[in-house]
């Protein structure tokens, strides 16, 4: 009996890998090794399905759906908000931005009493800035922490109108029926900053002239300085403020020459969206998705199923493609374990919002039931993370 005990006790608290399974309710999500789901739940103006596949021996990819008042007042307006945030150097600032940016949307909502492309904006640059704080505080015991940023893919749908805000290179698209053929057309919506994009490259070297070497293509891969593959983000403040950027720093990612004007930028590209009755849904994902599905591939596979596992099936389908781009088989790939698993995929996240017409055309004032639902993962205790004395290269996002 006792044996019996403790190995229940082992298997509880010492999970060995591919073994990270939490059984129960549906209602946070459910965990099978390194996968965590949520098939389906309803939002505000529809239902989402969500899912996160863990590469890093750390989560970097964080993520969250919110539903219910976009303000801190409970007289609304009411809307879904949906947040996409791929870290890289470390999970520090996707975890930031998780539990801040939403509460400072709130903030500025109420003190405007409407959403609107400002009070995006400006809920960005407070957290960009408190996270700016926060490694001011952290620079003397944990200076690596100066290297660690993330992506940021935001959207709010509020009164019939959807905001996209993006930093780095996540990605939505929509999923709109065309009248004429029934076919379902695959539409980007947000921009991307990512430096493999030319457009991108030209607008570094025009806001840097003095500066030729500001991006370096660095092993067959474009890179901001020769150190990170995006131009925008929340936190990389060793790139954004030039005292952060000497010893104890690691010497991989000193510049030579002290910069006088930050490099990467917070400023988010914000798109305004009137949503039409044929619009379906929305797929949210970080950029590990979209290295291995085309938006039309993704939007194909969303509308030719039923909802419910939508984002499962989507991260199952991109898996079984890293697998067969490294010839592979799938159930093999899935044997891997975190840490490891990172050389044959990212960390990916993705979040399917459909959209009921008849609940998007409703005012913002018609209050319902909030939700809060937060990607999972394996995440350890916050007490037990060593400062980050090995990162992975940053901006491998």
């Amino acid at each position: 009996m006792l044996s019996e005990l403790m190995n229940f006790l082992r298997a509880c608290f010492r999970p060995r890998s591919n073994r990270y399974v939490h059984t129960g309710s549906d209602a946070g999500g459910r965990q099978e090794g390194l996968l965590w789901y949520k098939d389906s739940g309803q939002h505000l103006n529809g239902d989402f399905s969500m899912a996160v596949v863990q590469a890093n021996n750390l989560l970097e990819d964080q993520s969250q759906i919110e539903s219910g008042s976009l303000s801190l007042n409970e007289t609304g307006p009411f809307g879904t908000f949906i947040g996409v945030y791929d870290g890289h150097g470390g999970p520090e600032t996707s975890r930031y931005v998780n539990n801040h940016l939403f509460q400072h949307l709130k903030r500025f909502t109420a003190e405007q009493q409407s959403m609107s492309v400002d009070v995006v904006r400006k809920a960005y640059q407070a957290t960009e800035d408190g996270f700016m704080s926060l490694v001011t505080k952290q620079w003397p015991l944990k200076p690596q922490i100066a290297a660690v940023g993330s992506c940021c893919l935001v959207g709010v749908i509020c009164n019939g109108t959807l905001y996209i805000a993006n930093l780095g290179d996540s990605r939505a698209v929509l999923g709109r029926v065309m009248k004429a053929t029934g076919e379902v057309l695959a539409i980007q919506l947000s921009a991307e900053h990512n430096v493999c994009i030319e457009s991108v490259r030209q607008e570094l070297h025009s806001l840097h002239p003095e500066d030729p070497q500001i991006v370096v293509l660095k092993h067959n891969v474009w890179r901001v300085k020769g150190l990170i593959q995006i131009s925008r983000s929340i936190g990389d403040v060793y790139l954004k403020k030039a005292e952060f950027n000497r010893e104890p720093l690691y010497a991989k990612f000193r510049l030579r020459e002290p910069f006088k004007k930050p490099i990467l930028s917070a400023e988010p590209t914000i798109s305004v969206h009137q949503l039409q009755p044929h619009d379906q849904f929305i797929i949210f994902a970080s950029d590990g998705l979209w290295e291995h599905l085309t938006n039309q591939e993704a939007v194909d596979m969303v509308q030719n199923h039923p909802h419910s596992g939508s984002a499962r099936r989507l991260i199952k389908a991109a898996l079984q493609e890293a697998a067969k781009k490294r010839e592979m088989r799938y159930s093999d790939l899935k044997k891997i374990d975190r840490g490891v698993r990172r050389h044959f995929h990212d960390d990916i996240t993705v979040i399917v919002v459909f959209l009921d017409s008849n609940l998007v055309s409703r005012a913002s004032s018609v209050k319902s039931p909030s939700i809060s639902v937060k990607g999972g993962g394996i995440n350890l205790p916050h007490n037990t993370l060593a400062p980050l004395t090995t990162p992975m290269e940053a901006g491998s996002t």
